[in-house]
């Protein structure tokens, strides 16, 4: 069943991409946006998937079923306090910020409208550009959604929000706040510290190695080139949970040096193939 009214604020590349995946696969009836600058408004405007853009976000999400909060992980926070009194009484506001502990502890305590709520979501998705303009009506397909609502979250507002994402293409996956953020940290943040620890390793070598260097550099470091100011943010909410995850890997890192040192050829073999076979168990 379509969402009547779904609502954008500050689009990048995951609102835009919901936008069009809910214009191209009937899931909304009138899709609102609304962006903080005002060339981003106008340029919105003209998009066909777009039926209105909004100059405030309390305007655009007044009248909406859904509203998604695409905003940076802090702005997020921000605007659901900004929009909770305005929404109707049957609202549902989620967003798609990678840390979910902060964001859905702060949402516990804004003044909310009767009967709206607000319940997390984070799309394991993206691409190597950012940006409204690089918006992809299928950036969610066979994309893991995460949603966590929480403990007093009504199932009509939860089973409405998951299937809203799996009629983007996603399979849902539903779960705590905090659990979310233990998982994330291990499979998401942790890779994102060691390549960028990588890269810098590196950098204090001669520049010319990398180009010497075949596809197996390239692929271990690609997320280094991610945005770092984004990545700051996202280790700040969920500084305690990689901290974890950066420890388990040092003592990883540590058997398999002292392997090394040891010239134990048997427990190194031992830790490749247990690598390998983590690694042959993704799904193709």
């Amino acid at each position: 069943m379509a969402i009547d009214h779904l609502a954008i604020l500050a689009p990048g590349l995951l609102g835009a991409s919901v936008a069009r995946a809910a214009r191209e696969r009937g899931l909304a009836g009138k899709i609102t946006l609304w962006a903080r600058r005002p060339e981003v408004r106008a340029a919105l405007r003209e998009q066909a998937w777009v039926d209105h853009v909004a100059d405030r976000p309390e305007e655009a999400a007044a009248r909406a079923r859904l509203v998604v909060l695409a905003a940076p992980v802090d702005k997020i926070i921000e605007l659901d306090r900004l929009i909770a009194p305005h929404l109707r009484h049957d609202a549902i506001v989620t967003d798609v910020g990678s840390v979910k502990g902060p964001i859905c502890a702060a949402a516990a305590t804004h003044d909310r409208a009767r009967g709206s709520f607000f319940i997390g979501s984070h799309p394991m998705a993206g691409g190597a550009v950012t940006g409204w303009e690089n918006g992809s009506a299928g950036l969610f397909e066979n994309r893991v959604t995460f949603v966590t609502p929480a403990a007093d979250t009504p199932e009509p507002a939860l089973h409405a929000l998951c299937d809203f994402w799996r009629g983007c293409g996603s399979t849902v996956v539903t779960l705590a706040p905090e659990r979310h953020d233990e998982i994330v940290a291990h499979i998401s943040h942790l890779p994102q510290a060691l390549a960028t620890s990588l890269a810098c390793t590196l950098a204090g070598k001669d520049g010319q190695w990398r180009h010497l260097a075949g596809n197996g550099l390239r692929d271990t470091t690609r997320i280094a080139a991610s945005d770092a100011t984004m990545w700051v943010e996202i280790f700040q909410h969920n500084r305690d949970a990689l901290l974890h995850a950066l420890a388990a890997y040092e003592e990883e890192l540590a058997a398999f040096r002292h392997a090394l040192e040891q010239a134990d050829w048997a427990e190194l073999r031992a830790r490749l193939e247990r690598g390998k076979q983590w690694r042959d168990g993704f799904r193709p």
